[in-house]
């Protein structure tokens, strides 16, 4: 036999279930990733699982390596010959095991003679006929260790460790639950299930409660969301069970439910998960797996909670249906391991009978009720009960009842108890709520709860109520797990309810810890590889001096690093860099610091955006793509709009850097998303109020970088944006300048040729505009003011400013020359004459020597050289040269100007020489062509013709695709007609005309004459190719005609026209046809878009055109290179505002964006989905209601017949005491039946007056620190009055006692009787004597220095278990302290607490109900009260030695949140009351 491997070995399989795991794509970054950054990374490794043949051979090892079962090895002869005392026949023994010389003449016993061996059934179950996923089952050992078991549920079926544990116990056999209650139990246990993320465990046949368990996981679960049902089954019952045996595993086993043949045995349950089969070596025995699956149990309740961050213990609660006995010892024993138990009323048996009992007092609980309860729901099965057992029920039940905080009881036909899934968690908070001394911890405890289970309706209803005060910094914990558990509602539910994200994320390193803790997705890669590469980086700049730290993780530099790269580098960080941070971040920051001046780059690094918590977690929340808990952050950002615009270009960035396709189509449907949302708010803010929403626009965001909103949305591309209309209209401001919108185009015009116009009102300003409107507005208020006599409206009117002054004169001139618009126009003048020009020196003055007008053109290309350089150079926005390089050379009009500018001198070049004199014209000539494309430019302005130069950009793509497809059928008939018709011709031009210039051409009609026979001419061709400006004629024959197949060639000729003319054209055609119907709609959108380029070049130039623009550019060079004067900065693209009015101005976005919310919710309330969803849940309700109406209604009918059936009762005893009177007065009549016997009924026990309170913990069936067990002691036979004929108390006496107990000596033990009552042990006990043992409670208190309304008492603190407890212990007389209190107190602390007992006063003397008492020996208790006053010389010497004194010694405040026990708690509460303080 295998010898076990010791526990280490455990690790061993999952090391090499991440060997083979392929993580090239993380290779490089996890060894330099220190433990607190591993977690993410090692995250990303599960995006590439094992194959599953390795995963099968790693399970087989490892199930090998850890589990075992258990096998006969004797063969002794039981019932039959060829049966073993260990149920298995003769024939499934080992052959070792028959001939077992070893235990020859032994008696069989299981400890000796079955030994464990590896485990040869595991692996996967696939049951007959069914179409579902396979279960993993195992057969294990009945003394495996539970650790391995959740081991193999949670590493080798990767199971995600659970947030709940129910078990489910019950009837074993089938029983009968109406269709309501079935419904309501099925419908809620997977409901459970599902949200909290909890584990069933029964017992995996089916039969029984396991079989409605395994229907309702068929009926109820939905789509992938698997319900994880473990049943733990007896291997010995189970039926077919050689079908699952295989050494190697079986993947999967075939096994068939054969329910009819099946006879004693069980088949498992076809809808469970998981099964595990334990064995103990013996057939047809049931209850083998009881024990093991109670250890499975403890060791999942002392688990942490899967959730991240929470430190919460998976909670357990039992759910009990029908049963017998035996479920009653489960009920029992869960309770007693402070377990709740949820009993569903109804389902039969022993479930009906402590439901029925569960509100009744203990006291009226008798033996006489159970036995009727009994006999009404077990029938024909209660006639084999004992009164023994009748005894040991009732006295379970009442114990079980005794702790209302563990027993919830489910009565479907009630209102309140709608939904079961409700009716168990709330069991589980009334379980933990019941010890008030935790407090504040119980809360927190079950919000933990709440948050794993995902249950934000329980968290409502029964945390965050009137009772329970939280504080902000209470809740940040829970806030994490909301956070990291991707628990929206839990989130949002928390802020409601109190939690400031700016206490919240107070801390840098709470928002570090979130980035750690980030889900598998695009940004946390590149997160950990830009932590690898700035520690790559800082490695090797300070190789030789510092030592790298260790322990460096993801900082918030490194969020911000990333992040600017995702948002441009023209942003500035929004987190601080570290001190001595050198630049390290990846990709384009390098290119920043480059173009930038070292000042520059300092005041940007070294001044990141404000802090903002919001904005923090909505960034968290977007780069991992998640929706919910980005829209709760955003819904918090002041700053709305640039938050929305910010996270598209984010989004957008990612999508297009990302690998996986998948995820890049949810990050731009989110992107879509949020520009939606900036389009939503800034529409509600310019209908509102324009000119405040055009400050928006180009507002200065300290939040995002410095950027804005404008920035925002072209970087990220956001067209719908740009295209609104209120961005449209400020950039129609912007480009009119000073001139009003309105003005006609001729108008402006002919105010440029000839500007005196403009001083006799012939152009209108946008100042006078404002003028206007203002003398406009005052006119109204005037007229308002004599019609109506306001006062108040005067002195508004006088209060308000009197508006702008007038333009002067030179104002009017700057104003009109200045306007990008007049720009525009001059500039399309000049480059029409430039143009004309260039066309005259091509066509009429091009000299030897270049002429004056070729003089002057050189002049004007190089004034358009100059401008070309300064829009390279020219950067208002911070991108850098080298982005600014790229962003210029990613403009198609740009291209085309370089172009013209480089052949233009290039052809100059050639020009000036007289050998290329003639090349040079002919490059100038080309590049005449391209300054002709570039004309083209000045049509993106028009609305008319803008957009249809974009329809000519598209078509112009995919003409080019269009191309390369047609130069294949070019090519392929060029060459085959060459080679039909031409033999060997070795001049590449007549080769190429022939291969791909002729078969061009045919295309357009320019039909070959030399593949027809009758269209042959000999003279237009060579015969040998020696004449070069002839083609090479075919070859002929003899007689000089061509020798080619002429049918060949026009075969060849109808096929390609056939395809290049009619399919390919048609087809290009069709393309052009879906590029206009597709771009058609965009157009307009494109052209707004792109409009702002155009626009903001122009307003960035200089008013001159060219050639006189080279003035500008000289003037501007000697201001910036030679005087160094900065920029000009224009406030139209750019604008910082002062603090107080953007203070103003957010909050008015913050309530625009709080109308567009609403208005958004009312939209969407009115959809046809969401009618429809509302329709179906109002359905629902009622159809629920209808049912609950039912069951009530049958309810009350029942009701009314039990009190029906009693009035008949007491109607036929009056009848029978009037016949008993008439036969006395002598009148004879038939004897008369008996009554019937009188039924129970809740109504009839609740009047009965409740007898005296007796001890409970003396009667507990366990007694303490011993494996004795009481005789059960129902409540009504405790007291000695009560006749209990039965009682038959177990004996206690330990050997070493001093007191002699025999039959002789019964009448020692008379004398001494326990005034409580029988116990159910007689004896001494754990007690030093017979009778009554002293023990002393002494309760040292003070009032609190300074606080003189604050009582304190001493308490010993166990630091081990983490417990309180007052001085205690047994004495002799209360006139000294406990001999045991010396260790504790210290033998100094000990004498003078002792000298002070003479005057301690006395609260309490008398009998305590104690575990260890017994009906001979029982704890009589006195509480002693030593109170210290600190003007007592010697109270104060107590006080400093207690101070002084070990640890263990603590002043508590006295309260009933004290953590002590239950009696002590009590004497502490009678000392409070003896100070007159409240308890």
């Amino acid at each position: 036999m295998r010898q076990q491997k010791p526990a280490s070995s455990l690790a061993v399989p999952v090391l090499r279930l991440i060997r083979v795991e392929p993580r090239a794509a993380m290779e490089e970054i996890e060894p330099q990733l220190t433990e607190s950054n591993l977690k993410p990374v090692a995250r990303l490794s599960k995006k590439f699982p094992s194959s599953p043949s390795f995963q099968r051979i790693d399970l087989t090892t490892w199930i090998r390596d850890h589990v075992r079962k258990k096998e006969c090895v004797y063969f002794d002869k039981g019932a039959g010959e060829e049966t073993c005392k260990c149920g298995y026949l003769k024939e499934q023994h080992a052959a070792e095991a028959v001939k077992a010389d070893e235990y020859a003449g032994e008696r069989w016993n299981i400890d000796r003679h079955v030994r464990r061996f590896p485990t040869d059934a595991f692996g996967d179950i696939r049951f007959g006929g069914s179409s579902q996923k396979p279960s993993k089952y195992a057969r294990v050992s009945a003394d495996t260790d539970p650790e391995v078991l959740f081991q193999l549920l949670t590493e080798q079926w990767h199971l995600p460790p659970p947030n709940l544990l129910i078990s489910v116990t019950g009837g074993a056999k089938n029983f009968y639950l109406r269709s309501s209650l079935k419904n309501m139990f099925h419908r809620g246990l997977i409901k459970v299930t599902q949200t909290t993320g909890a584990w069933i465990i029964t017992g995996g046949t089916h039969a029984g409660v396991m079989k409605h368990v395994g229907q309702a996981v068929k009926d109820y679960s939905v789509g992938n969301d698997e319900v994880v049902t473990i049943g733990v089954a007896t291997w010995g019952i189970v039926h077919n069970r050689e079908a699952l045996v295989h050494t190697k595993g079986c993947f999967p086993a075939h096994y068939t439910m054969d329910v009819a043949t099946q006879g004693r045995l069980s088949c498992l349950d076809n809808n469970h998960t998981h099964f595990l089969l334990v064995d103990d070596g013996t057939h047809g025995s049931y209850g083998v797996e009881i024990e093991l699956r109670s250890r499975l149990e403890k060791c999942i309740s002392g688990k942490r909670l899967s959730a991240k961050g929470n430190s919460t213990t998976v909670p357990v609660v039992c759910l009990i249906l029908d049963g017998g006995p035996g479920t009653l010892n489960t009920i029992y024993n869960a309770m007693q391991n402070d377990t709740p138990c949820v009993i569903l009323e109804g389902s039969g048996r022993i479930a009906d009978v402590i439901a029925h009992v569960a509100h009744i007092p203990v006291s009226k609980v008798t033996m006489s009720l159970i036995h009727q309860l009994m006999i009404k729901f077990f029938s024909k099965e209660s006639q084999g009960f004992s009164e023994l057992q009748i005894i040991e029920w009732t006295k379970k039940i009442q114990d079980i009842i005794r702790m209302p905080h563990l027993l919830t009881v489910f009565r479907g036909n009630e209102k309140n108890h709608s939904d079961m899934d409700v009716a168990i968690l709330q069991a589980l908070f009334k379980a933990s709520r019941y010890n008030e001394s935790l407090g504040m911890k119980v809360w927190k405890r079950q919000l933990e709860l709440a948050i794993a289970w995902n249950r934000v309706d329980i968290a409502k209803t029964e945390i965050f109520t009137e009772e329970s005060q939280w504080k902000s910094s209470e809740l940040h914990s829970a806030m994490v797990s909301a956070l990291v558990g991707n628990k929206p509602q839990f989130v949002n539910l928390l802020l409601e309810n109190g939690v400031s994200l700016r206490d919240f994320l107070e801390k840098e390193e709470t928002l570090s810890n979130l980035y750690t803790q980030l889900p598998n997705c695009f940004f946390l890669a590149k997160l950990a590889k830009r932590v690898h590469s700035c520690k790559s980086r800082r490695r090797k700049l300070f190789k030789s001096r510092v030592r790298a730290k260790q322990g460096e993780g993801i900082a918030l530099s490194h969020v911000s690093a990333e992040v600017r790269h995702l948002l441009g580098t023209y942003t500035q960080p929004l987190y601080p860099l570290p001190t001595k941070q050198f630049n390290l971040s990846m990709t384009e920051t390098p290119s920043l610091s480059r173009s930038q001046s070292g000042t520059r780059l300092l005041m940007e690094e070294d001044t990141p955006a404000p802090c903002d918590p919001a904005r923090d977690l909505f960034l968290w929340a977007v780069v991992q793509t998640n929706k919910e808990l980005a829209e709760i952050a955003w819904e918090q950002c002041r700053d709305c709009i640039c938050a929305a615009l910010a996270a598209s270009k984010i989004l957008k960035k990612m999508s297009i850097e990302g690998s996986d396709a998948d995820e890049a189509a949810d990050m731009r449907l989110l992107a879509s998303h949020y520009e939606q949302h900036a389009i939503g708010v800034f529409t509600q803010c310019y209908n509102s109020d324009e000119e405040r929403a055009k400050k928006l626009l180009v507002r200065v965001s300290p939040l995002w970088g410095r950027t804005t909103c404008l920035r925002l949305a072209l970087r990220a591309d956001n067209k719908n944006f740009v295209a609104l209309s209120g961005v449209q209209a400020h950039l129609t401001q912007i480009w009119c300048g000073e001139l009003s919108v309105d003005n006609p185009v001729w108008r402006v015009l002919l105010c440029m040729i000839f500007f005196p116009l403009i001083y006799t009102g012939f152009l209108t300003y946008r100042r006078d505009e404002i003028i206007e409107r203002e003398s406009r507005k005052n006119k109204q208020l005037k007229t308002m003011e004599s019609v109506t006599g306001s006062v108040f409206l005067k002195k508004s009117h006088d209060l308000e400013p009197t508006g702008s002054p007038s333009l002067g004169c030179w104002s009017r001139l700057v104003g009109l020359y200045d306007s990008p618009q007049v720009k525009f126009y001059w500039s399309i003048v000049s480059y029409f004459a430039f143009l004309f020009l260039f066309s005259v020196v091509l066509m009429m003055d091009f000299q030897v020597t270049p002429s004056p007008a070729e003089f002057l053109l050189y002049a004007w290309l190089l004034s358009l050289l100059c401008e070309e350089v300064r829009q390279m150079f020219y950067d208002p926005d911070g991108f850098g040269f080298h982005r600014k390089v790229r962003m210029y050379i990613n403009d198609v009009w740009n291209i085309l100007d370089v172009l013209s500018i480089v052949l233009f001198f290039l052809g100059l070049g050639f020009r000036l020489t007289t050998k290329f004199f003639y090349a040079g014209k002919i490059i100038l000539c080309i590049d005449f062509v391209v300054f002709c494309l570039r004309l083209m430019a000045i049509f993106t302005i028009s609305k008319t013709l803008g957009p249809k130069i974009i329809i000519v950009k598209k078509m112009m793509m995919d003409m080019f695709f269009f191309m390369f497809l047609l130069s294949i059928w070019v090519v392929a008939y060029g060459v085959a007609k060459q080679g039909v018709l031409i033999h060997n011709d070795n001049r590449l031009d007549w080769i190429l005309r022939g291969a791909v210039y002729e078969p061009y051409l045919i295309i357009f009609g320019n039909f070959p004459t030399n593949i027809d026979y009758a269209e042959f001419d000999l003279d237009s061709c060579s015969m040998n190719g020696t004449d070069p400006l002839k083609p090479k004629c075919p070859v002929l024959t003899e007689d000089q005609t061509p020798a080619f197949p002429e049918w060949l060639t026009i075969t060849m000729l109808c096929v390609y026209l056939l395809f290049a003319n009619i399919l390919l054209l048609n087809l290009l055609i069709a393309i052009f046809n879906f590029t206009f119907e597709e771009v058609q709609d965009n157009t307009d959108r494109i052209w707004k878009f792109q409009r702002y380029e155009l626009i903001k070049e122009y307003h960035s130039r200089p008013a001159a055109p060219p050639p006189f623009i080279i003035l500008s550019h000289i003037y501007l060079f000697v201001r910036s290179v030679i005087l160094h004067k900065p920029c000009i900065q224009a406030k139209h693209f750019k604008n910082e505002l002062h603090q107080i009015e953007e203070e103003e101005l957010l909050i008015w976005e913050s309530l625009m964006k709080d109308r567009y919310l609403l208005s958004s919710q009312q939209q969407q309330r009115q959809t046809v989905e969401q009618r429809v969803q509302d329709t179906a849940l109002r359905v629902t309700a009622i159809s629920e209601r209808l049912e609950r109406e039912e069951e009530t209604t049958s309810a009350a009918v029942l009701k009314r017949l039990a009190r029906l059936e009693e009035q008949f009762i007491q109607s036929t005893a009056a009848l029978q005491g009037i016949l008993e009177t008439l036969k006395s007065a002598g009148f004879s009549a038939k004897e008369p039946q008996a009554p019937p016997r009188p039924t129970w009924s809740p109504q009839s026990v609740q009047d009965e007056p409740e007898s005296a309170i007796v001890h409970v913990k003396a009667r507990q069936l366990h007694y303490p620190n011993s494996k004795m067990r009481r005789f059960p002691v129902p409540e009504e036979k405790v007291p000695w009055e009560v006749s209990f004929s039965s009682y038959m108390p177990t004996d206690c006496t330990p050997e070493e006692s001093g007191d002699v107990v025999d039959r002789s000596a019964n009448e020692l033990l008379d004398e001494y009787r326990n005034p409580g009552g029988r116990t159910g042990i007689k004896g001494r006990g754990a007690f030093r004597h017979l009778g009554p043992n002293l023990c002393a409670d002494v309760v040292v208190t003070r009032w609190r220095d300074g606080e003189p309304s604050v009582l304190e008492f001493l308490a010993i603190e166990d630091e081990i278990r983490r417990t309180l407890e007052l001085p205690a212990g047994p004495v002799q007389s209360p006139d000294q302290l406990p001999e045991s209190l010396k260790r504790s107190m210290g033998i100094q602390l000990y004498e003078k607490v002792n000298q002070k007992l003479a005057t301690a006063a006395k609260v309490f003397e008398g009998y305590v109900d104690d575990a260890r008492n017994t009906d001979n020996a029982w704890v009589v208790s006195v509480v002693l009260n030593v109170h210290l006053v600190r003007s007592s010389v010697e109270d104060v010497e107590i006080m400093n030695m207690i101070a002084l004194s070990n640890s263990s010694l603590k002043w508590k405040e006295v309260s009933s949140k004290n953590g002590l026990r239950s009696n002590q708690s009590d004497a502490l509460r009678r000392v409070a009351e003896r100070h007159n303080k409240k308890f």
